[in-house]
């Protein structure tokens, strides 16, 4: 801390220059924060997936349907403890914007097949009775203001509706999972049936089967296609976590678009942040030369160096980190749910820190090996 006089009236020298690279530094920081939290978004369905959870759903594609006479047939493999079934609605409400995964599901067995959605008995038996009864996600539920007792429009012309449907708010369901998935909307599948086309009656979206044990899941989709091998509606069966991968790869390639722009982000603030210091020691040439001659080391001319690199990265770096964690929700809010949630973990702000040290130590790494290697007699020379 003695140097610190000295380190910051080398800092402030010029001060369009370090505000220049400081900005550079929060840029590239924001930048970097943002991206893992999207990666992360993408990742999070993957990450809290059940081990013990199968996904059917048509070989074809998923928006095929299969017969809801399947789930018996299923129920007799062995390994099997629970069996549910879901259909895609498709609602809008208020607005196309709000966009939220809105499922017509099996009552009699999601509660089974899904132990970490949790709501009060109460609310679920309510929503038993009630035909047209729905229950919302904590996070969809806060999200629109909704409560118990609201009652909810969604238009769809999916399946061919051109009506509004109108559900009850019955009850508000909790993820005992961290980062599990709090935003689906569900109304009840023998509801949804009855309004459907004849010729679209009695299939279900999707299966999800439960398993004994997690180990059998290899052998339980194996048999559960082979069932149904060279039938009108053959299946792919996969792991929870494997469906949810497919799914993001809709996306495209999301980590490796990441990691691109995260080396190229990377190396740009290495060499501008490597050329900045570069610039600054050489202009210093003589100062330093002063400075041995009095009888600095070189090692400290070294970390003086280095500490000037760093402390530009830390500053940069904590400011665009606040930034992105200021930003994040407010970009999130505008989505309206077009991506998953988006969150500023502390793992992604340590990353950032990470980062930023990383940057600064390598950038001023060169120009410090080189102001520590200076001679006094050849760096006067050049004044």
């Amino acid at each position: 801390m003695k140097y610190s006089g000295l380190l910051f009236a080398n800092l402030f020298r010029k001060k369009v220059r370090l505000t220049l690279t400081i900005g550079s530094f929060a840029a590239a920081l924001f930048l970097f924060t943002f991206l893992a939290v999207v990666k992360s978004a993408f990742s999070r369905g993957v990450e809290v997936a059940s081990a013990d959870r199968l996904d059917v759903i048509n070989r074809t594609s998923i928006i095929q349907p299969l017969p809801i006479a399947y789930r018996d047939k299923m129920l007799t493999i062995p390994g099997i403890k629970a069996i549910t079934h879901d259909n895609w609605f498709g609602g809008i409400y208020q607005d196309e914007k709000n966009f939220f995964p809105q499922f017509a599901i099996d009552i009699e067995n999601q509660r089974q097949v899904f132990p970490e959605m949790v709501l009060p008995d109460d609310q679920w038996q309510t929503f038993l009775k009630d035909r047209q009864g729905a229950i919302a996600g904590a996070r969809t539920a806060k999200r629109f203001g909704w409560k118990i007792g609201d009652r909810i429009p969604l238009k769809t012309s999916f399946y061919g509706w051109p009506s509004s449907w109108e559900f009850n708010l019955d009850g508000i369901y909790h993820s005992t999972r961290p980062g599990g998935d709090e935003s689906q909307f569900w109304l009840q599948y023998k509801y949804f049936d009855e309004s459907m086309p004849a010729d679209q009656k009695g299939l279900a979206g999707w299966y999800i089967i439960r398993l004994d044990n997690p180990d059998d899941a290899a052998r339980v989709a194996r048999a559960v296609d082979t069932m149904f091998a060279n039938s009108n509606y053959e299946t792919k069966t996969e792991t929870e976590s494997a469906f949810a991968a497919g799914w993001v790869k809709q996306f495209g390639n999301i980590e490796f678009l990441i990691l691109t722009i995260g080396s190229v982000v990377f190396f740009t603030l290495l060499l501008v942040t490597g050329n900045t210091m570069a610039i600054a020691v050489r202009e210093r040439t003589a100062e330093l030369a002063v400075l041995k001659a009095v009888g600095f080391s070189d090692r400290a001319v070294l970390v003086m160096v280095l500490a000037e690199s760093i402390l530009v990265s830390v500053v940069g770096g904590g400011l665009g980190l606040l930034f992105a964690a200021l930003a994040v929700p407010v970009i999130a809010s505008a989505l309206n749910g077009l991506l998953p949630d988006l969150v500023v973990s502390y793992a992604t702000l340590l990353a950032g820190v990470g980062f930023a040290l990383g940057v600064g130590a390598l950038s001023g790494l060169i120009p410090a090996i080189g102001a520590m290697r200076l001679r006094v007699v050849d760096a006067l020379r050049r004044v």
